[in-house]
C-alpha cells in the first residue's frame, strides 16, 4: 500500500505507483512518475518531468531533476527531463539535474549506488552498477559506463567518458576519457596506474579474459611508442578479445578530440 506523509506536497498530476513511501516534507512536481516499491525519506524533492522506476531508495534531502546549472536560463525557459531506472540507492543530499534540451533527458540506469553529496550534471548518462562515493562531482554531458567505481571527491570535466568497470582513486580530477577496466588517479592530467582486477572479477571475466586485459595493458602503457601508436598496432593485429577491443577503441576514439574527450566531438550535433 502506498504511504504519503501528510506534510508531503504531491502534484495532482504526478503518477505514484503501488507500495511507494513518500516521507515528511517531500515535494513531488508536475508530470513526475514514481514506480512501485520506491521509498523517499524526509525532505526529498523530485522536480517536474522526472520518471523514476521501481524499488529505488532516496535518502533525506536529495534533490532530483532540478534545472541545469547554466547561465541565461529564465523562468520561461524550457528544459528537458530525467529518467531513472530501477533498484538505485541515492543517499543524503544527492543532486541530479535534468537535460538542458527540451526534447532530451539525463539518464540514470539500474542498481547504482550514489553516496552522500554526489552531483550528476545535466545530460549525463549513467549505465548500471556504478558506485559513486561521497561528494563526487560530475559535470554535464558525461557518460559513465557499467560498473565504474569512483572514490571520494572525484571531479569530472564536461563530456568525459569513463569506460566500464574502471576505478577512479579519491580526489582525482578527470579531464579526459578513461578506457575500460583500468585504474586512474591524479588530476590535470590524471594518470592510468594499472588494471582494475577487482572490477574485472565483479564483471565476471574469466582468468583467461583477465590475463588478456593485463597483456593488452602492458603493450599499451608499458612499452615504447605513444599510447595511440600502440593502440593502432593492437587494432591492426585483429582477433582481439571483446574486452581488449573495448580498451583499444576507447583510446582511438578519445584521440579524435584534442583534449581526449570523444563526446566533445559531437558537441555541435
Amino acid at each position: 500500500m502506498t504511504k504519503i506523509h501528510p506534510s508531503a506536497v504531491v502534484h495532482k498530476d504526478a503518477k505514484i505507483g503501488e507500495d511507494v513511501t513518500i516521507g515528511p516534507n517531500c515535494v513531488i512536481g508536475n508530470g513526475v512518475e514514481i514506480g512501485s516499491g520506491t521509498v523517499l525519506d524526509s525532505g526529498v524533492v523530485i522536480e517536474k518531468n522526472v520518471k523514476v522506476g521501481e524499488n529505488n531508495r532516496f535518502f533525506s534531502n536529495s534533490v532530483i531533476g532540478a534545472w541545469p546549472q547554466m547561465l541565461g536560463l529564465a523562468d520561461e525557459s524550457k528544459v528537458g527531463g530525467l529518467v531513472i531506472g530501477n533498484d538505485n540507492v541515492l543517499h543524503e543530499q544527492v543532486t541530479i539535474h535534468s537535460s538542458m534540451h527540451s526534447d532530451r533527458s539525463t539518464i540514470i540506469g539500474n542498481e547504482n549506488f550514489l553516496m552522500v553529496g554526489a552531483h550528476i550534471g545535466h545530460d549525463c548518462i549513467l549505465e548500471d552498477k556504478i558506485v559513486m562515493s561521497n561528494c563526487v562531482q560530475v559535470s554535464g554531458h558525461c557518460k559513465i559506463e557499467r560498473g565504474v567505481w569512483l572514490s571520494g571527491m572525484v571531479g569530472l570535466h564536461q563530456f568525459v567518458t569513463l569506460g566500464k568497470w574502471c576505478f577512479v582513486a579519491g580526489l582525482a580530477g578527470l579531464n579526459k576519457d578513461i578506457p575500460p577496466f583500468l585504474t586512474v588517479s591524479g588530476h590535470y592530467p590524471p594518470v592510468v596506474r594499472g588494471v582494475n582486477k577487482r572490477g574485472m572479477q565483479r564483471a565476471g571475466l574469466s582468468e583467461e579474459e583477465q590475463e588478456r586485459v593485463f597483456e593488452a595493458y602492458r603493450k599499451l602503457y608499458r612499452q615504447s611508442g605513444t599510447l595511440l601508436e600502440n593502440a593502432h598496432a593492437l587494432a591492426k593485429k585483429g582477433g582481439l578479445d571483446e574486452h581488449v577491443e573495448a580498451i583499444v577503441e576507447s583510446i582511438i576514439r578519445s584521440s579524435e578530440h584534442q583534449y581526449g574527450r570523444y563526446l566533445e566531438t559531437m558537441r555541435q550535433r
